[in-house]
């Protein structure tokens, strides 16, 4: 029998952490885009009957930007509330500092904020939906009335979206109701099933794509091009959540 030994099997095992590239993917929740971008082609198409491509993508862009910058600011802000509940979030496990993804996601909204500027009715619309990002995230936990800040934050896109191309229509304002509505009650949804919700919310969640495709078809004259891309974005946003949880 030797007193010698390598001490290996008594020390803890370290955890790796994650890259950095992954935690932003995580943080961000980019697998939830396409259904930004279907909600901005639904904005659009109730404000005008043609749509212009490169307008779309700047606006598309724009929106996604402050979707992300919001997500960052949410995991941010619930830092003290993921430290105890949610520890293997990138923030409390130590893969990124707080501060610098509260600074990230300011910068993010201020970015998307810009790319709205040729239109000052869109920038109005873009301040608003940046405001309610800041404010439902800063006092989501134990609200009544987040989910219905929650819902106006996506309504707010069909806004955007419309006062960025032919302008806000009483068209868009119903469609942005309707999403709003929608998503509210996803929220409630999602708050009640909890750790339960397993497939639940990532199909409600993608089914914001479908939402807006039968808008496009009942109330737009978008076309058969942008119903198509608002059905198929259920489909990627759900193949993404594969790879990138979306809550």
């Amino acid at each position: 029998m030797t007193g010698a030994h390598t001490g290996a099997t008594h020390l803890p095992r370290l955890k790796s952490r994650r890259p950095r590239w992954r935690s932003y993917l995580l943080l961000s929740r980019v697998s939830n885009l396409p259904t930004i971008w279907t909600n901005v082609l639904a904005g659009m198409g109730a404000s005008s009957a043609s749509l212009e491509w490169s307008t779309y993508v700047r606006v598309a862009v724009a929106v996604s930007l402050f979707y992300s910058g919001g997500m960052l600011l949410n995991d941010a802000f619930d830092e003290p509330f993921d430290r105890r509940a949610r520890p293997e979030r990138p923030i409390p496990a130590g893969d990124v500092s707080r501060r610098e993804v509260f600074v990230i996601g300011a910068v993010l909204l201020g970015l998307g904020e810009l790319l709205l500027a040729p239109r000052s009715s869109a920038l109005i619309f873009g301040l608003a939906l940046a405001v309610a990002i800041v404010l439902y995230n800063y006092r989501h936990k134990a609200n009544r009335v987040a989910p219905l800040i929650m819902g106006a934050c996506r309504g707010l896109v069909y806004c955007v979206a419309a006062a960025a191309w032919g302008g806000l229509t009483a068209a868009a304002v119903v469609g942005a109701v309707v999403m709003a509505s929608y998503v509210a009650a996803l929220t409630i949804v999602a708050r009640l099933a909890g750790a339960n919700a397993r497939w639940l919310v990532p199909v409600l969640i993608a089914g914001i794509s479908i939402v807006d495709a039968v808008f496009i078809a009942i109330v737009t004259s978008s076309g058969a091009l942008a119903f198509t891309a608002a059905v198929l974005g259920f489909g990627l946003t759900l193949f993404l959540q594969r790879f990138v949880p979306g809550d």
